[in-house]
């Protein structure tokens, strides 16, 4: 395989840091083809922005000529990964795992070329392991080390439960390392502490070195941090109508980061954008439009765009409603929402009306013991986004 001169953003862009130094790696780069893997567990189904930016990067390495491997972590997330966790993660089944990849690969094909970039799933080793491997893999990191996480000390301080099969976790994905024999290692800022427990294991049982590279990790819609519990996540496979809808509605000094992060547009480009004093919502339409090219295509980028200049500006009603039916002559106002999936349960129904997030025929309701008749092309609407037509 060619090894092509390197993307001139390949280290800089989407990137925090390379350990232990981005001068010997890149010294690395322009001598031979190198072997690099990103690791994800099958915590959920589905793929979110936050995870872009790795595979982009990825992909990036693939389009150079190197050796690029996705991992699936389907023997790490048995343990349960405690970055960035305040408790431990609840425990996952086999069947869970199998559910949570069927669609990866689909969904990762939006970015990567798998005609350049490995599949492996680390429990084709990690489940094989026996007690005298695990205990030997253990024999090469001390357990003050283990302990030394932030999130660990922070549990001890509170004098919360640190368990013992959280600490195995760096082990396990930091094997991954060994087993593959690679160069480089990537992985978001979260994942900085397991992936130097990988280089040390790579160090002491191959006796070489493995760089590592970490990302920037982006916020979703509300400010916090990107994550499936928090319900604020722009999901790769979202409706275009939705992803462009959840880009307008984030805080508008998130656009820059989202730009270089998480699309291809050229960094020049962006640049340009930054001194342009351009207004933040025409900026963030440019960014939707953007990121729903990515994985759905330029028409439907425009058509998402003025689905939402069409509602939100304009205050008119989608073209395209949601339709449902319903029997009952009249409903509360709370199994309405419910019936209408609109809410998952009768307290969240009640919570959206209190909250003043509920509209019917766009009269807003705020009362949740209200009865509501029920007539054919009645709408039913939840915030700004979500609609629901009785046929």
């Amino acid at each position: 395989m060619v090894i092509k001169p390197a993307n001139k953003d390949l280290l800089t862009r989407g990137v925090s840091e390379i350990i232990p130094d981005k001068n010997s790696f890149e010294k690395l780069l322009g001598k031979r083809k190198i072997r690099l893997y990103l690791g994800i567990d099958p915590t959920g189904g589905r793929l979110h922005l936050g995870h872009t930016i790795n595979l982009l990067k990825l992909q990036e390495f693939a389009e150079s000529g190197h050796e690029a491997i996705l991992v699936i972590g389907t023997g790490t997330v048995i343990v349960g990964d405690p970055s960035q966790r305040e408790e431990a993660r609840k425990k996952i089944s086999a069947q869970e795992i199998q559910e949570n990849i069927k669609t990866w690969k689909r969904q990762a094909g939006k970015i990567l070329d798998f005609k350049k970039v490995k599949i492996k799933k680390n429990g084709d080793w990690l489940l094989k392991l026996n007690y005298p491997e695990i205990v030997n893999i253990a024999s090469n990191i001390t357990a003050p080390h283990l302990f030394q996480r932030d999130n660990f000390q922070k549990r001890i301080q509170r004098g919360d439960t640190v368990w013992y099969h959280e600490t195995m976790y760096p082990l396990m994905q930091g094997y991954d390392s060994v087993v593959l024999d690679v160069d480089l290692e990537i992985g978001g800022t979260d994942q900085l502490f397991n992936m130097l427990v990988g280089r040390e294991l790579q160090r002491k049982i191959n006796n070489r070195e493995k760089y590592v590279l970490t990302s920037p990790m982006i916020l979703g819609t509300d400010g916090k941090q990107m994550s499936k519990t928090s319900g604020n996540c722009i999901w790769i496979e979202d409706s275009p109508k939705d992803m462009f809808g959840k880009v307008m509605s984030m805080p508008d000094e998130f656009i820059f980061d989202y730009f270089e992060l998480v699309t291809r547009m050229p960094v020049e480009k962006i640049e340009e954008m930054k001194k342009s004093n351009a207004n933040p919502k025409d900026l963030k339409a440019m960014l939707g439009k953007e990121i729903v090219k990515m994985y759905h295509s330029e028409k439907a980028a425009e058509s998402a765009a003025e689905e939402f200049e069409r509602v939100f500006k304009n205050k008119e009603l989608p073209s395209d409603i949601q339709k449902t039916d319903i029997k009952e002559k009249e409903l509360n106002i709370l199994d309405l929402l419910v019936r209408t999936k609109l809410a998952g349960s009768k307290s969240e129904a009640k919570r959206l009306v209190v909250q003043g997030g509920v509209r019917i025929n766009q009269e807003l309701k705020k009362d949740w013991r209200e009865q509501i008749k029920i007539t054919p092309g009645l709408i039913v609407q939840i915030g700004r986004r979500k609609f629901v037509k009785l046929a």
